[in-house]
């Protein structure tokens, strides 16, 4: 039986995960479509993205960038219409003839098109992890109302939501714990004293996986790890103790699920997105991905070993963010993001990225009501964001 086509928008098309989707989609020009694009910044990657696959709409944030591309695909002969704006984001994600929606925007600035993708009921491929440190239970909500159908894409979600069983219902009968693994990242090894002195490009060169420069210095940091424990909270509906994280340097088991009765169920892969990103595609079906297979045999050792939190001070700001007041967890985010960016811009050294986050959680206090809408989250992310700020000036004074 031939399947039908799946129309597909690509929320960030010209990241890492974007492109990735793209890939796997060029495998199965019979099943896929491309309906929609966005970029933030990356117009000359969006305007040949365009030209490639014709969807439907692009879309980009500001009007003067949606102005240029939209004249130079009209100059191309193309009908794509460009869009702009976060409204624009919005539309697209939660459009009737949109299928799918792969969500690969980093940052908050994916929540709002995340949540009219979930309230349309959408299948909801998440690779924008801070919808759900942001938006916590009201995405979760959006997801249940709208019957949303949602599928992690990062490597470690998907890991363990492959190894459960396709009925939701049953999860938490079936889960004591699961383990989410960490490479590391590319100073694992490293004096802690050094990192003083880690420039934004070396942070920047993970020795597995190649990603973005924000969610790069995240895994140098464990701060993206962080972010996952709370995903994992939201996704899995597990108690904050029911998390732990490993480290594992060869990237090869992506997380770990521990049964009740003791069983431990592992997924393992190359160190490559384009798997979860196919299995979000083809779910509960399985399609080539492009991924190189593993070769079990060439494998001469896993290795794991417990965290070290003096390396790694910032990921036990996930366990302290859940059971702090509603919304901490986007104080924590909000904070992390102004960090990364005052490092990779030469404001702040490497390692006071955390110093930043910790003082910004301490100092910004969640109302009681903070989480209850998209306004006020946003609200509160901007104060957030404007104490860390605050903060970071005071550093450089």
């Amino acid at each position: 039986m031939t399947a039908m086509i799946q129309r597909v928008c690509i929320l960030g098309s010209t990241g890492s995960v974007g492109v990735n989707t793209l890939d796997v989609l060029a495998r199965h020009p019979d099943r896929f479509e491309v309906f929609a694009l966005s970029a933030k910044t990356r117009l000359d990657t969006l305007q040949a993205q365009c030209r490639q696959w014709k969807p439907r709409f692009a879309v980009l944030p500001d009007a003067s960038r949606a102005r240029t591309l939209r004249d130079a695909l009209r100059a191309d002969g193309l009908r794509t219409e460009v869009l702009s704006g976060v409204h624009a984001l919005a539309e697209v994600a939660a459009h009737p003839e949109v299928d799918s929606v792969m969500a690969a925007i980093v940052g908050a600035a994916g929540l709002a098109p995340c949540l009219a993708a979930a309230r349309a009921g959408k299948r909801l491929m998440l690779a924008n992890k801070e919808a759900l440190v942001v938006g916590g239970a009201l995405f979760m909500q959006a997801v249940r109302e709208g019957g949303a159908q949602l599928l992690p894409i990062d490597s470690e979600h998907s890991a363990i939501f492959q190894c459960l069983p396709q009925d939701r219902a049953c999860w938490h009968e079936h889960i004591d714990h699961i383990v989410l693994t960490a490479s590391g990242g590319p100073f694992l090894r490293c004096e802690v004293a050094s990192l003083a002195a880690v420039t934004p490009d070396e942070a920047c060169a993970h020795p597995n996986w190649v990603m973005g420069r924000k969610i790069s210095v995240d895994s140098a940091t464990m701060m993206n790890k962080a972010l996952e424990v709370i995903e994992a909270h939201w996704l899995f509906g597990l108690a904050p103790e029911q998390i732990r994280v490993v480290i594992h340097p060869q990237s090869i088991v992506h997380s770990m699920v521990v049964c009740r009765d003791n069983s431990v169920l592992a997924q393992l892969g190359t160190p490559d997105m384009r798997v979860p990103i196919a299995v979000g595609l083809a779910y509960p079906q399985r399609i080539t991905s492009g991924a190189a297979r593993l070769d079990v045999e060439a494998m001469a050792r896993l290795s794991f070993e417990p965290v070290d939190v003096a390396r790694f001070p910032g990921l036990r700001l996930a366990w302290d963010s859940l059971r702090a007041p509603a919304g901490s967890t986007a104080v924590l985010n909000a904070a992390n993001e102004v960090a990364v960016e005052a490092f990779l811009s030469g404001a702040i050294r490497f390692d006071q990225i955390h110093a930043v986050n910790l003082h910004t959680l301490s100092a910004v206090s969640p109302e009681a009501d903070s989480a209850a809408s998209i306004e006020s989250l946003l609200a509160l992310d901007a104060a957030a964001r404007r104490e860390a700020a605050r903060h970071l000036a005071g550093m450089r004074a």
